[in-house]
């Protein structure tokens, strides 16, 4: 679906707008779940879909397609969301999200293959299938990139930090790894658990591009891409600030793992949205 050229980040914003709402729809059915986390990516999801990744509507199986590999595999209802707005999906399918028995689980698996390509479901683990994946498609000779979502937390785990050596050692460079920098885990701020910072200094230690963005300005978005796509010798990191329950102003900033969302706060965050104009 990779456009020939940029789009507008008005139509961006709008889509962005779509998708934080089926994120807050989706979360309330069940009263609870990842909508901080989901409100926060919105930007960076929609991005990825409707602006960066190759793909092929009528055949996702496409050898040459550009792969997407979401780490944090919790965070569906925006992965979710997204695939049914970029048309991959029937947005009716949103409904059955977390339902037994049903494949929108709440970690994405391969159950709903090949939308999604690989089961993330223990952190940390999704850098290092992303750089195997990348290694084959550089083998195979294919213009594909890989992409990889990353959650702040997730660096704590050793197995990122020895696939970020591996994919510098191979020189990746059809890889592109977001990390999603709201310094929210399930302990409470990132920051009181261990320290992560400075993020740029320890990838471009590791030998990786590496860029510092605002990820909800489309204009830094699409510059980080453009730049992690013409370095032909690195593997790429955008490291992207966003702030969790985006676009609802009174769950911004708001450190909730996994938020308790009532029905009427859930009102409330949809009308929020719907006034949004900015």
């Amino acid at each position: 679906m990779k456009k020939d050229n940029r789009a507008n980040s008005e139509q961006l914003a709008e889509w962005a707008k779509v998708i934080r709402k089926d994120v807050v729809q989706m979360v309330a059915r069940h009263g609870q779940g990842y909508v901080q986390q989901g409100l926060g990516a919105a930007d960076l999801f929609t991005y990825l879909y409707f602006q960066e990744l190759r793909f092929d509507k009528t055949d996702l199986e496409w050898l040459d397609r550009d792969r997407f590999i979401l780490s944090t595999a919790h965070n569906t209802a925006v992965f979710y969301a997204t695939l049914a707005r970029a048309g991959l999906m029937d947005p009716n399918r949103l409904s059955d999200y977390c339902l037994d028995g049903n494949s929108l689980e709440i970690n994405a698996s391969e159950r709903l293959a090949p939308l999604v390509e690989c089961t993330c479901g223990s952190l940390g683990q999704g850098l290092s299938v992303a750089a195997g994946i990348a290694m084959g498609v550089k083998r195979q000779q294919r213009d594909s990139n890989i992409y990889l979502m990353l959650g702040d937390g997730e660096l704590e785990e050793g197995q990122v930090w020895e696939a970020a050596i591996f994919a510098a050692t191979h020189k990746l460079s059809n890889l592109i790894m977001i990390i999603d920098l709201n310094y929210m885990q399930v302990e409470g701020d990132v920051r009181d658990v261990a320290t992560i910072d400075p993020l740029d200094a320890k990838f471009r230690d590791f030998g990786w591009q590496t860029t510092v963005i605002d990820g909800h300005n489309f204009e830094d978005i699409f510059s980080s891409f453009e730049a992690a796509k013409k370095d032909t010798v690195r593997p790429s990191c955008i490291i992207a600030n966003t702030i969790p329950g985006k676009g609802v102003p009174f769950l911004e900033g708001k450190k909730s793992h996994n938020m308790v969302l009532p029905e009427r706060a859930a009102l409330d965050a949809l009308n929020c949205l719907e006034a949004k104009h900015d």
